[in-house]
């Protein structure tokens, strides 16, 4: 917890003391980003895995919520559809799912 701790002091991110935050982004998470982040799927970094967060933690955060949030084609090879191809999430769903995350990979 202390590196997201450290994540959401520089964006502004209120964690309560509950966790509410990672619990929040863990459902999210669980109903709409498991399907590709936990398989790899497309080319998509695995939960846990250090190695390929790492550089996508490096560009910041507000470039992973973009991405998250409004889709990105960084090659053909791994496209992240805007919002995962659920554009019934709101942006905070996204950006907590986002956050659960790089909690669970960094």
């Amino acid at each position: 917890m202390k590196k997201l701790t450290a994540i959401a002091m520089c964006t502004g991110l209120m964690i309560t003391a509950s966790g509410s935050v990672l619990a929040d982004g863990a459902a999210t998470y669980d109903k709409a980003c498991k399907a590709c982040h936990m398989t790899g799927a497309a080319g998509s970094p695995k939960i846990g895995d250090k190695a390929a967060w790492e550089p996508r933690i490096a560009q910041g955060m507000d470039v992973l919520y973009d991405h998250a949030i409004n889709g990105f084609d960084g090659d053909a090879m791994t496209p992240m559809l805007p919002k995962g191809g659920r554009m019934d999430l709101s942006d905070q769903e996204v950006r907590d799912a986002v956050d659960y995350m790089i909690e669970e990979s960094s």
